[in-house]
């Protein structure tokens, strides 16, 4: 049976209220949930309104301040830019399969860690030097196969937007051409040929 969502509320006063061990916790508490891979769920204490996301971004937020961000202010202006765009949907769920993907990658490469310095190695910087150099080959294989499965997502993501296009504009009716026309013989430099007066 899958464990009960984790209800925690929000109060008014920006107090954190956990319904699960009755008290009052604070942001770096809802960030080590987030860490041990908790499932809970923020709403307002009030309305009911469901603040999951607004809590995340807040801790990401704060992470980014820290003094290691990890989005430069180039990526955060591109992904600023795609609101409001028609990829914006496409991008989202571009991020989410490529970061699901990046995740497996660093599990996988945990699993090594641990059967080659045992189950409770302590991952160290300088033990994942030992280990990344000990494991070269491992990494490559491991980095193609999400840099392949990256590239697959993008040209799904290209294919989907390839055909959005096509639907969209095939409701259109277009002007055919004369019978003979042949556009491939066009001069660029020749200006269209003006009408016959003569002609009845």
């Amino acid at each position: 049976m899958a464990d009960p969502i984790r209800l925690i509320k929000k109060y008014p006063n920006r107090r954190l209220y956990d319904t699960q061990t009755s008290s009052y916790i604070t942001l770096a508490d809802v960030k080590e949930l987030v860490l041990e891979h908790g499932i809970f769920q923020v709403v307002d204490a009030k309305s009911g309104e469901d603040l999951t996301r607004n809590i995340l971004l807040q801790i990401i937020l704060e992470e980014e301040a820290g003094g290691a961000p990890m989005f430069t202010s180039d990526l955060l202006s591109q992904m600023i830019r795609f609101y409001g765009n028609a990829m914006q949907g496409m991008m989202g769920k571009y991020l989410e399969s490529n970061i699901k993907s990046f995740t497996d990658m660093q599990a996988k490469l945990q699993e090594q860690v641990r059967s080659v310095y045992g189950e409770n190695a302590t991952v160290s910087h300088d033990l994942w030097a030992q280990f990344l150099n000990f494991q070269g080959p491992a990494m490559q294989s491991m980095m193609g196969a999400y840099m392949d499965q990256s590239k697959k997502m993008y040209a799904q993501m290209q294919e989907q937007l390839d055909s959005q296009t096509r639907n969209l504009f095939s409701g259109f009716q277009f002007p055919a051409f004369p019978a003979g026309f042949n556009p491939e013989k066009l001069d660029p430099d020749t200006p269209p040929a003006e009408p016959d007066s003569s002609a009845k």
